[in-house]
């Protein structure tokens, strides 16, 4: 998608009254903080306004924003380290004067830096998780600039591991803290309904994953447990939504297996409902997740979910879906997979069951009125 060019005064807002909430994104390519955006935003419509600024100019989640939704896409301003890149971004919030400044994550925190000296713009920071380079662990610089960065800020952070972070190792006030679990469209994720034709040709089940191809997805692992899977003779096939630096080598990785053949890589696709409904079982091979929107997608989808025990994903799965937690090992996500794989009724049951507690628990409505009141600044501590 094409950003808009920047009048030479400064960055545009879009055309309105409502609040405008300016978020800084590393990315806005399909991802989990990505994705929460685009479903607040078209559950309030025109109740704010936003302003959204891709660091690596990736504006792929755009197409998921409703036409109702006021939005304009700006370019962020130019690279380059250092306090002339601090002044830059400086003049970007002074020029655009948003009543809100949200951030996310760790490759955003040079705005949060940046936006410390008055005037300040009331600010409010989302953490999702760790990239490849703290998945073994936190870096200490890091945590260290956290701590002092963020102690004024709202933050909100939707597992309760990042939030056990923000208090033990960031250190930061009790009351800037706001543990908001992630919730989703319901209606539209549903097990019935239009479904996309992506599984490769052939019989069996279709496992499937939808993830961006980076390393700490590590869709390499899921390889290697289908591998195992086939090897056994067990008829399925495998489907790989979502793109990324990664996919030449999992393309060859594949056909080195000799699961090539049934093994789709689908890339990115703009209906994700219609192709969960594609699958019969939901596979996530990460080394590092907090509160992964593709669980709770696929739970909402009635699919049984095989993973990696990352994050919050056993508390999201509970009781019925523990049992196909798997640690970070190929055998052992194999090991959880196989029972889906070779047991029709059991992935309908716990299917069921899946769909079940994401109505529970999952609904949008409850996060979106949580995030509504800090938008506005009602139930912050700013």
């Amino acid at each position: 998608m094409t950003m808009p060019a920047v009048p030479a005064r400064g960055p545009s807002p879009p055309p309105g009254s409502a609040p405008l909430l300016l978020h800084i994104f590393p990315t806005f390519a399909i991802g989990g903080a990505q994705v929460r955006l685009a479903t607040l935003a078209n559950r309030f419509g025109p109740r704010f306004r936003h302003a959204i600024v891709a660091l690596d100019g990736r504006t792929d989640c755009a197409e998921r924003l409703d036409p109702a939704v006021p939005f304009v896409l700006l370019p962020a301003p130019p690279p380059g380290g250092g306090p002339a890149r601090f002044l830059r971004i400086r003049r970007f919030l002074r020029d655009l004067a948003p009543d809100l400044l949200v951030t996310s994550n760790w490759g955003a925190i040079e705005w949060a830096a940046a936006n410390l000296l008055p005037p300040r713009i009331r600010h409010l920071h989302t953490e999702d998780g760790f990239g490849p380079d703290e998945a073994a662990g936190q870096k200490p610089r890091r945590m260290l600039f956290r701590r002092l960065v963020l102690r004024h800020s709202t933050v909100v952070l939707p597992s309760l591991t990042l939030l056990r972070a923000a208090r033990e190792t960031w250190r930061l006030p009790e009351r800037r803290l706001h543990h908001i679990p992630n919730g989703l469209d319901l209606a539209r994720f549903r097990p019935d309904g239009p479904r996309l034709p992506l599984a490769p040709p052939g019989e069996g089940p279709v496992i499937g994953t939808v993830a961006r191809l980076r390393a700490e997805k590590n869709l390499a692992r899921l390889l290697r447990a289908c591998a195992a899977l086939h090897r056994d003779g067990l008829a399925f096939r495998l489907v790989v939504i979502g793109d990324g630096p990664e996919e030449g080598r999992l393309r060859a990785l594949a056909a080195e297996l000799g699961i090539g053949g049934i093994t789709r890589f689908a890339g990115h696709v703009s209906d994700p409902a219609a192709a969960y409904r594609a699958m019969d079982v939901f596979a996530l091979s990460s080394d590092t997740e907090q509160m992964p929107f593709s669980v709770m997608e696929a739970m909402a989808s009635g699919l049984p979910v095989a993973s990696t025990d990352v994050g919050d994903v056993a508390t999201m799965l509970g009781e019925e879906g523990r049992p196909f937690l798997a640690p970070k090992d190929d055998r052992a996500l194999a090991a959880a997979l196989r029972p889906l794989v070779t047991d029709g009724p059991l992935r309908h049951r716990i299917g069921a069951a899946m769909r079940a507690r994401a109505e529970a628990e999952y609904d949008e409505a409850a996060m979106a009125a949580r995030y509504a009141a800090l938008f506005e600044g009602r139930g912050g501590s700013e």
